[in-house]
């Protein structure tokens, strides 16, 4: 196996525990990239990284870096997406991948004419507890699919000038938590569901600050997605079928779940490490560009992404 150099694109608290978490045979991660050079010189020399970069720009010119982790904010996401496909580089992206599914074809588009792999930092879509999941359902043990019950709610402070409430960084709870709700239903859905309704209360910027949106698909499987930045909601999902139901607690990095069948009995599933939830993402890509493993996870996020594009069509209706 090849060794792979990476270069990491946007310095903040993503970045710190991606460069913290960073644990690889095969990889390193060889520059970081700011719009400040001593700024990058600083992440540098914090994670003993070797090469600091004062412009994205420049970083992508360097023929050693094979992968780009971009983690500046999401209105700025396609920009440098596109920027580093056209560069040669494969691209690990933060969540939300994009804006919208225009801007996810153009650089699915790109990718596919530069023959690189694009993916989405989505935990959900590489922790080992749900492809264990996945295998159980598909074992047809627990029945037919019904329900799934995706909450995700915390407390942000109410300032106007935050990014999470700042219209111009793309704030509001879908973009930042949403996106792990509905990578949570569309996990366990058979088939890619529509929105059936979906209701939304604005904070005073105009950004979403909470909203209830319900999912269904050809097979009447159904979902319920429970957003807010102004009330914590426990991240419980579950996952009901006709024999059994599933219950995973912290569900965007969770490596346990509970199975409770319909005749009383009750089964533990651990598989994974939520601690290494980062590492995960980074193995997975490697796998992807090496020919490892497919890259279906790119084919469930633009799912996600089309249904968020749907949500804010209704909350502008």
């Amino acid at each position: 196996m090849k060794n792979y150099n990476w270069g990491i694109i946007g310095l903040g608290e993503i970045a710190t525990s991606f460069a913290e978490s960073f644990q690889q045979e095969n990889s390193r991660i060889a520059a970081v990239a700011s719009r400040t050079l001593s700024k990058a010189e600083v992440f540098a020399k914090e994670h003993d990284i070797p090469k600091a970069y004062g412009s994205f720009e420049e970083m992508l010119t360097d023929q050693t870096i094979d992968i780009v982790y971009i983690a500046v904010p999401n209105r700025q996401h396609i920009e440098h997406i596109l920027k580093a496909l056209g560069a040669g580089k494969h691209v690990l992206c933060e969540k939300a991948i994009t804006m919208n599914s225009n801007e996810l074809a153009q650089a699915m588009k790109l990718a596919e004419e530069k023959g690189l792999i694009l993916a989405e930092a989505m935990t959900i879509f590489n922790m080992p507890l749900y492809q264990e999941l996945r295998s159980q359902i598909d074992s047809k043990r627990f029945g037919k699919l019904k329900m799934i019950q995706a909450p995700f709610g915390s407390y942000k402070e109410p300032d106007p000038t935050n990014r999470f409430f700042n219209p111009d960084l793309a704030g509001g709870a879908l973009l930042d938590i949403g996106t792990y709700a509905v990578s949570f239903a569309r996990w366990f859905f058979t088939s890619q569901p529509k929105v059936v309704a979906s209701v939304m209360q604005p904070f005073s910027t105009g950004v979403d600050e909470q909203s209830a949106t319900i999912l269904q698909n050809d097979a009447q499987e159904m979902a319920t997605v429970s957003l807010s930045f102004q009330a914590k909601i426990p991240k419980q999902g579950i996952v009901a079928f006709e024999d059994a139901y599933i219950v995973i607690n912290e569900y965007p990095r969770a490596d346990e779940a509970k199975i409770f069948f319909n005749d009383g009995t009750v089964e533990t599933i651990v598989s994974g490490d939520s601690h290494q939830a980062l590492n995960y993402e980074i193995t997975n890509m490697v796998k992807m560009i090496e020919g490892e493993k497919t890259n279906r996870s790119l084919f469930l996020t633009k799912d996600v992404i089309d249904l968020l594009d749907q949500m804010q069509q209704n909350w502008t209706k």
